[in-house]
């Protein structure tokens, strides 16, 4: 499980909303060539890592405004699930913490996982998100839409990521369980 935390110089809203342009993704994601948002739930990913191609559809499994976003694989050449939230600093600083797994297929991701190169992309793909979010000041489109995991393809799960719920929540991400499925986080 990998966790990252960053803090970027926007609004919260301005922030959220950016990471809800999953299209945008490879503008900040080392390795993403294209997402296809497929509908609101449902997006087609294509990554090229190390000379390999990869193809996956990610599910969002929750979804709720200015606060989380979590996500599962469904189909494709990867494994993964994640969470990533949303906390107000202060009016012009957000806090986006990323939890996220990504399940090891073969020898070559066995050992880049051992090496922390998972760790390491993930690093510099929000790094990369704060500077794009900072350069632009404004999001290039938003969707505050609530999906909940009830609706999911895969149904209620009662591991559901354990995430804020509410400003007064704890703040930290917990990991997601295995039941839930990942979506927009770095592939």
């Amino acid at each position: 499980m990998v966790h990252e935390t960053i803090e970027v110089e926007a609004p919260l809203r301005e922030v959220y909303d950016q990471w809800t342009q999953f299209e945008e993704f490879p503008r900040f994601m080392d390795g993403v060539e294209e997402v296809r948002q497929l509908d609101d739930r449902l997006c087609h990913w294509r990554t090229k890592v190390a000379g390999a191609t990869r193809e996956f559809d990610t599910e969002i499994v929750d979804q709720l405004p200015d606060q989380r976003i979590a996500w599962r694989t469904v189909d494709g050449d990867v494994r993964q699930k994640g969470v990533v939230t949303f906390e107000k600093v202060d009016e012009d600083r957000t806090r986006v913490q990323l939890a996220m797994e990504v399940e090891a297929s073969g020898i070559a991701d066995r050992a880049a996982k051992a090496m922390g190169v998972v760790e390491n992309k993930i690093e510099g793909d929000l790094h990369r998100f704060k500077r794009f979010m900072e350069e632009k000041g404004r999001a290039t489109g938003g969707w505050r839409g609530r999906l909940r995991p009830a609706d999911s393809a895969g149904g209620a799960s009662p591991d559901a990521p354990a995430t804020p719920s509410s400003p007064a929540a704890p703040s930290s991400p917990a990991a997601p369980s295995d039941d839930v499925p990942p979506y927009p986080g770095p592939a």
